[in-house]
């Protein structure tokens, strides 16, 4: 018997002997086996698996590489295709007989087949979306071994980005009684919501799997984000014998604790179930106090008009792939939310659990997103092979796990639809998504981010869904409100400018494609449909009926390589004409989580705060003399460029404008006056430029750049000094390659390697070039202007964690991480 297998047992003895905490979920990450081939007969318990290796959830196998032109470059270049196979040997105590034990999946990419001591329980094609399955009579409660096996089989072009392989969200082992509480059973909102009062409204499903009538008392307790109660009802029901039956209850709060994007406040619900006296099941949920309302006019918030700083986000975590670790997602929306992020889309499927949990926390709204393609494929073996047979569970069960998220304010059924062209058929599909939809959750609003212009509108698609997302069209905006102004307009996907982080090109022009597979930093260039940040203000602000915009996007994601690669639809689904380009330009961060300089144009547009941001870098050796433009993205009033010390003028913002060369589709000027930047002509000298930013009159806030000496020394700076002990929590550590006196070396590229000691280890690092090639779990990482990351994760043992960064003939440094 192993270590974990005792716990277990352990747990499920407590479990089933106790009167007052009968059902519990246990955490199933840890143990398991994992293959990466096909393996003949691997389902059968006695199959010998000896050789597998060992690891923990969650396991995405693709992002562990090697990169290579052999696979798709739009997936990102790596082998996230193929056959996985993983097992679980565990033991069940004797006491848990009689209960009903069920498996639960968070997520399986993809097509996952799952037995348990060689009895199949279940498929389930879709990746993106959990499931369980109930394995109660195929389990042993002898005290033998028992086995649980799951065939995973991601097939290329089954994605337009990488959408990772394997385990790759948390899996839990679950026993109930025969009566409990359904999975996502709890349905909770709140259709009153004042300062004064806050109505609670709940439907619990109750489940009865025996052959009995049961009676039993269901007991609703909130909680306000204080822990303290808040209200407490009771409801006794009868559920028939092996059928489900829904517990109706509403009470209401006094001066209810309201959640909003500035004051996200989480309620907490406890469901016991009891009967004859006993408990035989607990469930928690969360929920906020919040109302949301969508017009022609506007969103509405808790009645008060709110415009969408909203960003496109993709589920991977750059050089941790798809595995989703909680602390991850958590950097990246904080990054999101120091950048004016409000809202957030999920593009383009469910989003893991923890996600919207912290978008709940941090006070995100949420655009939840079901489907990237419905029944006419966009690459060959997208979600379109399982549409028919899937779509209808698929969003349900989205909708139904998600619906109690105060962070949740529509449902996508979809993007980009190909179904938006079909005359005949097109709209009944949309409106078959729309009603599986409000048959689950009739509170919130249905959209589709449609790109087609006009043929949704035309063709009766675009008004099966409550609200219209538009992608790529501000200059329609006018058009698209005058002519049908029943709907509710939102940008759903925005300006797809690309670059990567540090670069900048001259002259500034807009190019297709650069030698150096990079994209300038100067925040002009994308696809022909693309267009840059400050198009889309222009436009929102000419158009202030539309209810915001969803930025694609607010971070680099691993595949699809625009500009480099190809196009949707084109060279057969492959994206490897530019290799080695693998990963995205668009962010406004890169992969690292590292802003570009697009990050401070949008925080100079979406916050209030002061803030100054200038570029590009002050190394152009070999240019002295000639002009370099530079750019400041701030939100003060003016802002003056020194040079060495000498004023090179000062900037009005609103009132002196930056010309932009653009070229995109449905736009005929090739010019665009911003007034959303600042610029100066420059002739370069080696030195300092500062730029001092002005609010009435005053100054505020200044940005220094200096040139760079040769590099000299590695800086570790770590975003935590101290995480958790739990084997999943992680630290991000970066690094910067900087000279003498502290400057960053903006054009480093050396070689940094890295030693860990203590209790935990290096997971990942990476350095935001979209061309590097290197694995992000090699021990080492060029920099890329002049910075690259190291992740570290935990182990469950208290202590500490030290990382050494070394780089030949540069001073080395080391950090330190307290682990809890």
């Amino acid at each position: 018997m192993n270590k974990n297998s005792f716990l277990l047992i352990v747990m499920i003895a407590f479990l089933v002997s106790s009167e007052k905490t009968i059902a519990q979920d246990l955490n199933f990450n840890d143990a398991w086996l994992f293959y990466n081939d096909v393996a003949e007969g691997a389902e059968k318990p006695d199959f010998n698996d000896a050789k597998w290796r060992k690891l923990s959830l969650p396991h995405d196998w693709g992002i562990e590489g090697p990169f290579s032109n052999n696979n798709n470059a739009r997936t990102g270049g790596l082998p996230s295709k193929g056959t996985g196979w993983y097992r679980k040997h565990f033991k069940m105590d004797k006491n848990a007989e009689g209960k009903l034990v069920h498996i639960e999946f968070e997520g399986a990419m993809y097509d996952a087949y799952v037995w348990v001591n060689g009895n199949f329980v279940g498929n389930r094609p879709y990746g993106y979306i959990g499931f369980e399955f109930e394995i109660s009579k195929h389990l042993k409660f002898d005290g033998s071994e028992n086995v649980v096996a799951v065939r995973l089989t991601p097939k290329d072009l089954s994605s337009r980005w990488y959408p990772g392989a394997g385990l790759y969200r948390s899996v839990w082992l679950k026993v109930n009684n025969p009566v409990h509480v359904e999975q996502w059973g709890a349905y909770i909102t709140t259709p009153t919501v004042s300062k004064k009062l806050g109505v609670i409204q709940n439907e619990t499903t109750i489940v009865n799997s025996t052959n009995l009538d049961a009676k039993v008392k269901v007991t609703q307790e909130y909680f306000s984000p204080d822990g303290k109660l808040a209200a407490k009802i009771d409801d006794e029901i009868t559920v028939k014998a092996n059928s489900k039956e829904v517990s109706g209850t509403w009470v209401n709060v006094k001066n209810p604790e309201i959640w909003d994007t500035e004051n996200p406040n989480i309620y907490k619900a406890v469901t016991t179930v009891s009967k004859n006296g006993k408990v035989i099941d607990t469930y928690n949920s969360t929920f906020g106090f919040r109302s949301i309302s969508f017009t022609t006019e506007g969103f509405f918030l808790n009645g008060k008009k709110v415009r969408f700083n909203g960003v496109c986000l993709h589920h991977d975590n750059g050089a941790l792939g798809a595995a989703v670790y909680r602390r991850a997602d958590e950097r990246k929306l904080q990054i999101m939310k120091s950048m004016g992020v409000n809202a957030v889309r999920t593009s383009h499927n469910p989003p893991s659990r923890e996600f919207l949990e912290l978008c709940d926390e941090l006070g995100l709204m949420v655009l939840d997103e079901a489907f990237d393609v419905w029944k006419e494929q966009k690459v060959e073996n997208g979600y379109n092979v399982f549409f028919e047979e899937w779509a209808e569970r698929d969003i349900k069960d989205m909708v139904k796990r998600d619906r109690n998220h105060p962070s949740v304010i529509m449902w996508s059924t979809g993007n980009e639809i190909h179904e938006q062209h079909n005359k005949k058929n097109g709209w009944k599909v949309a409106k078959m998504l729309h009603e599986y939809c409000k048959e689950i959750d009739p509170t919130r609003p249905t959209t589709l981010g449609m790109n087609n212009f006009e043929a949704p509108y035309k063709m009766n698609f675009a008004a099966q869904s409550d609200i219209a997302g538009i992608n790529y069209k501000p200059t329609k905006y006018g058009y698209i409100h005058e002519t049908y102004p029943q709907l509710a307009l939102y940008g759903s996907e925005t300006s797809s400018c690309t670059s990567s982080r540090g670069v900048y090109h001259l002259p500034i022009e807009k190019y297709q494609k650069h030698e150096s597979n990079h994209v300038t930093s100067y925040d002009l260039v994308g696809p022909p449909w693309a267009y840059p940040p400050d198009v889309e203000f222009h436009f929102q602000e000419q158009n202030p009926n539309i209810m915001g915009e969803f930025i694609w996007t607010g971070f680099d994601y691993l595949g699809e390589p625009t500009p480099y690669g190809g196009r949707d639809n084109s060279t057969n689904g492959y994206w490897n004409a530019d290799w080695p380009s693998r990963s995205s330009y668009f962010g406004a961060v890169d992969l690292c989580g590292f802003p570009k300089d697009r990050f401070y144009l949008y925080q100079s547009h979406w916050t209030t705060k002061p803030m100054i941001h200038l570029l590009p870098h002050w190394n152009w050796k070999g240019m002295e003399g000639e002009e370099i433009p530079v750019y400041c993205y701030t939100n003060v009033d003016e802002a003056e460029l020194f040079v060495n010390g000498k004023s090179m003028g000062k900037r009005v913002k609103g009132k002196d404008f930056t010309e932009l060369k653009v070229d995109f589709l449905r736009y005929e000027p090739k010019i665009f006056n911003s007034k959303y930047r600042l610029s100066w002509n420059v002739p370069y000298e080696p030195g300092t430029i500062k730029v001092v930013g002005y609010k009435d009159g005053k100054v505020v806030n200044e940005k220094t750049i200096n040139t760079a000496g040769k590099p000299y020394q590695v800086k570790l700076s770590v975003d935590r000094k101290e995480i958790d002990a739990d084997g999943t929590d992680l630290a991000y550590v970066t690094i910067r390659v900087e000279d003498k006196n502290g400057n960053l070396c903006p054009n480093a590229d050396n070689l940094v390697k890295f030693s860990v000691k203590g209790e935990g280890n290096l997971i990942a690092v990476d350095n935001g070039d979209q061309t590097s090639l290197t694995s992000f779990q090699a021990p080492q990482r060029k920099a890329f202007s002049g910075m690259c990351l190291a992740i570290l994760k935990s182990s469950k043992t208290s202590g500490k964690i030290e990382l050494t960064a070394k780089s030949k003939s540069l001073k080395t440094d080391k950090i330190i991480v307290k682990t809890n």
